[in-house]
C-alpha cells in the first residue's frame, strides 16, 4: 500500500463511505463527511486525482480508481476493526468512532490484525458474554475507586511519574 498522509487516507475513506451510501461522491458530501469546507475538498481531490487514486469530473463528482478503492477499503476495514474493539471494551460509540479514526493511521498492520482476531474470538466464544459482564463490573469498581478521595480527585498521573516531575530523566 502507498505511503499516504493521514489526511489523504481520511479523504479516501470518506469518498468510499459517501459512495457506498449514495452511489456517488460529490464535493459537498465529502465535505460534510469530514466536517470541512468544499474548497478544501477540491484541493485534496485534485491531489488524489494527480496520484491516480480518484477521478474527479467537475460537476459530476469523485470516483475512486481501482487502486483508490483498494486503499480506501483497507483503511475502512482498519477503522471498523478498531471501532469494534473499542466498543467491545465499552468505550462510548461517539468516542470509539473518533478514536478509531485516530488509531487507524498509527497502528501497525500486525497490531490491527491481532485486534481483529481478538474481536472475532470474543464474538465467537460462548463464554464471552460472562467475560464482558465481569469486565463491566470491573470498570464500574475502578470508576467508583477513582471517585472523590479525601475531598479531592486523585491525580491521573501515576505516582512514579508524579515523583519524576521537575527533574529530567536520564
Amino acid at each position: 500500500m502507498r505511503n499516504l498522509s493521514r489526511k489523504a487516507e481520511d479523504y479516501l475513506e470518506a469518498i468510499l463511505n459517501v459512495s457506498l451510501e449514495k452511489g456517488y461522491a460529490k464535493t459537498r458530501d465529502i465535505a460534510a463527511e469530514l466536517s470541512v469546507r468544499p474548497p478544501t475538498v477540491v484541493e485534496m481531490v485534485r491531489k488524489l486525482d494527480a496520484m491516480g487514486l480518484v477521478t474527479h469530473r467537475r460537476y459530476e463528482g469523485v470516483v475512486l480508481t481501482p487502486e483508490g478503492r483498494s486503499i480506501a477499503g483497507v483503511i475502512k476495514h482498519r477503522h471498523e476493526t478498531l471501532r469494534a474493539f473499542l466498543t467491545l471494551i465499552r468505550v462510548p460509540e461517539t468516542a470509539a468512532s473518533r478514536d478509531a479514526c485516530i488509531m487507524e493511521h498509527e497502528l501497525s498492520p500486525e497490531t490491527n490484525e491481532q485486534i481483529r482476531h481478538f474481536v472475532e474470538f470474543i464474538g465467537a466464544d460462548a463464554g464471552s458474554t460472562d467475560l464482558l459482564s465481569r469486565f463491566e463490573g470491573f470498570c464500574r469498581s475502578k470508576r467508583s475507586q477513582a471517585g472523590v478521595v479525601g475531598g479531592s480527585r486523585p491525580s491521573s498521573t501515576p505516582p512514579d511519574r508524579q515523583a519524576a516531575r521537575g527533574r529530567s530523566l536520564p
